[in-house]
């Protein structure tokens, strides 16, 4: 079974080794975490917790499969020669014993781990990237879920045809990695959703924003209770600010904070500043960034627009876990509102274990983590776990994931080349053919 694989290799290999995929997600980790939510198994059971945990995991790396297709071929229960095959409601009840608590509190755990390991190859002047924005998903047209998650409602007065989650994500630029997230019921404003993220913001960092976050609540909040906590955030069009000092191309400015947001948070100062700098984007628009990087000498205006134009590669890990990983599925799996919450943690584990074995392998081959193709790596890793499940003799598995490091190194994104062509809009095609009357033709 995959559990067993993984633990043997924490014992074979020395720990300066890591080139093991196991050593990104160990085994004693899951341990802990069924311990620390109380749902660790006492009697001997073919799917115990720390092998549901596993299950979970895994539903989000073969979102193609079913689950009985994800448990067989993993070979994730434990042998019973009475019984071969683990009936449907066996592993439903599973899911339900262990709940959505050991799949948060394993998130954390290698949340915080892995996204520090990457911290002093990819820094910014000494500051750390990271990425604040929102995505939304979709989840099965249950009674209880769209109580409790709530959907779109249109201005037309319809409502959507699924309940909808709401995520706010803090992400690592470089490498995509989710170092936290927060998320729940659709009517809840990303706003207080980014508010609760907010303590998570490591120190000596910059954090960008999507401009839907311009509010003194979020950006003072960041850099007044942080050591070196920065922002940078695009202005608004209806953004009014009073130049300090500075040209008009680089100006430190002053903005009121207004009486409602003091109101509901007294700490806000009654005013706030800036470093705004006007650039002119790719598609010739003029943009004004925000930012509390305040050092001109140290922080160029082109290097402040450089590192805004990273953060829509974010924009590309909603798609790469939204679409890659599961498959562009239409929906999750789960019906019930604490399988929607256990399905997310265990897709953001995924996520990130594909995510920090991508990281290793970009680091040998002296590539940026970004410059390897995700949906590739997914496929291997796909290939090399259902090879380590099957496999019979326990020798080969080194070689195995020692393999997968080499196949994800050889995988680098092909640059395409920039378009030869203008683009242009070509009439659509007539779906039938057309008749003729015959006084047309005369």
């Amino acid at each position: 079974m995959l559990s067993s694989h993984l633990t043997f290799l924490l014992e074979v290999q020395q720990p300066a080794d890591l080139s093991r995929l196991a050593e990104h997600l160990p085994y004693e980790w899951i341990e802990r975490a069924v311990q620390a939510a109380g749902v660790a198994s006492i009697r001997r059971r073919r799917l115990p917790a720390e092998q549901v945990v596993w299950l979970v995991i895994a539903l989000a790396m073969y979102r193609h499969w079913s689950i009985s297709e994800v448990l067989d071929n993993l070979d994730l229960a434990l042998p019973d020669h009475t019984a071969p095959f683990v009936s449907k409601s066996a592993v439903a009840q599973a899911r339900q014993r262990i709940g959505e608590a050991p799949l948060a509190w394993l998130f954390e755990r290698t949340a915080r781990a892995w996204s520090t390991q990457d911290a002093a190859h990819h820094g910014f002047k000494g500051l750390s990237l990271w990425a604040m924005d929102g995505t939304t998903l979709r989840v099965p047209d249950s009674p209880a879920n769209r109580e409790h998650f709530g959907a779109q409602r249109y201005t037309s007065g319809k409502v959507a045809s699924y309940p909808q989650v709401r995520a706010v994500t803090l992400t690592a630029i470089p490498t995509h990695l989710v170092a936290d997230i927060n998320f729940g019921c659709y009517d809840t404003n990303e706003m207080v959703y980014a508010k609760s993220l907010l303590p998570q913001v490591p120190d000596d960092s910059l954090t960008v924003f999507d401009k839907g976050f311009l509010a003194a609540e979020i950006l003072c909040g960041l850099t007044m209770n942080g050591r070196n906590r920065h922002f940078l955030i695009p202005a608004k069009s209806n953004t009014r600010w009073d130049v300090i000092a500075g040209t008009a191309e680089d100006a430190t400015v002053r903005m009121r904070v207004s009486a409602p947001a003091r109101k509901k948070c007294p700490a806000l100062p009654e005013f706030w500043q800036a470093r705004a700098i006007r650039v002119i984007d790719a598609r010739g628009r003029e943009r004004v960034l925000l930012t509390s990087l305040s050092d001109r000498r140290r922080f160029k205006p082109a290097d402040i627009v450089a590192c805004y134009e990273r953060r829509w590669q974010i924009e590309t890990s909603y798609r790469e876990l939204k679409q890659s990983m599961l498959g562009m599925e239409l929906t999750l799996r789960s019906r019930t509102v604490e399988g929607v919450y256990q399905e997310i943690w265990g897709a953001l584990i995924a996520y990130n274990l594909i995510r920090r074995e991508i990281a290793n392998a970009a680091f040998e081959a002296k590539l940026a983590p970004t410059d390897i193709s995700f949906v590739r790596a997914v496929h291997t890793i796909q290939h090399e776990m259902m090879w380590a499940a099957v496999t019979p003799a326990f020798a080969k598995l080194p070689a195995c994931l020692q393999r997968l490091r080499e196949r994800l190194k050889a995988l680098p994104i092909e640059k395409r080349p920039g378009r030869a062509c203008d683009r242009v809009v070509k009439s659509r095609p007539q779906r039938y053919t057309v008749r003729y009357l015959k006084k047309d033709l005369n």
